[in-house]
């Protein structure tokens, strides 16, 4: 799509070009800034700035802001259906990144899931300043989430010992539809195990047990989510059953 209003396009090559001009917006791999109109008067390309795709430590799983969705989904067999949640086409999975999706801060939004999923920190930039988030923290609403102003995603550091045993629902209306709701579960050596409850809310949801839950207590800790989201993929009711459904299953399994 033409962006009738941008009437400059900038390439980042080091940190002090995230200093941003009014009007300016970054872009990494940019399928949604393209997709509909835009406010913005100016675009700058983090790509540019080389930051490699994935590094690791002995603990942890580093994924840069720029990661392409299909290289993510390259790294591990779980990381697979968060991909296939994003129900784009391979050609638009080599473009999309990690962060855009993240900072898009939808319901639906598959990367926002799998980094609320596995307890990750993100680490935000800007031209002189980082901070580190916590991924659930990061979205508090639909299309909302706490970036300052000229605040970028930078990483997304995902702790290996998050997948020591993992379970993943998904529904949606149709085979090829938005997500209606996304829960995933995992658990540990010691028995602790965390739920995570996306794409049917506003924002995501963690609900954390320090040993493995009885069906009372998840189906307590759902219950008390209380921003069911509305909209033609599914009613609220319907994605606070589904997810009381796919939660007890995942109770059930990792027990």
């Amino acid at each position: 799509m033409d962006l009738v209003t941008v009437q400059s396009a900038r390439v980042a090559r080091e940190r002090g070009d995230l200093l941003l001009a009014p009007g300016e917006v970054v872009i990494g791999g940019g399928t949604w800034v393209y997709s509909e109109p835009q406010d913005a008067t100016g675009i700058v390309d983090l790509l540019g700035l080389g930051w490699e795709p994935v590094t690791r430590t002995p603990d942890t799983l580093v994924i840069a802001a720029t990661c392409t969705i299909e290289t993510l989904r390259g790294l591990d067999p779980f990381f697979e259906q968060y991909a296939d949640s994003l129900l784009a086409s391979w050609k638009i999975q080599r473009i999309a990144t990690v962060g855009g999706n993240i900072a898009l801060s939808l319901p639906a939004g598959p990367m926002t899931s799998l980094a609320v999923a596995l307890d990750a920190t993100l680490v935000l930039w800007t031209a002189s300043e980082e901070r580190r988030v916590p991924a659930e923290s990061f979205v508090t609403g639909v299309r909302q989430n706490i970036l300052r102003p000229g605040e970028v995603v930078r990483a997304i550091e995902l702790p290996l010992a998050s997948l020591h045993r993992t379970a993943f629902r998904r529904i949606a209306l149709s085979p090829l539809g938005r997500t209606a709701t996304l829960v995933t579960g995992r658990t540990d050596a010691t028995g602790a195990t965390v739920l995570s409850v996306t794409g049917g809310t506003t924002r995501p949801h963690r609900l954390a047990f320090d040993a493995p839950p009885t069906a009372a207590q998840v189906a307590a800790s759902v219950d008390s989510i209380d921003d069911w989201y509305l909209d033609a993929h599914g009613s609220p009711d319907w994605r606070r059953a589904m997810s009381l459904a796919f939660a007890e299953e995942i109770r059930a399994e990792l027990a």
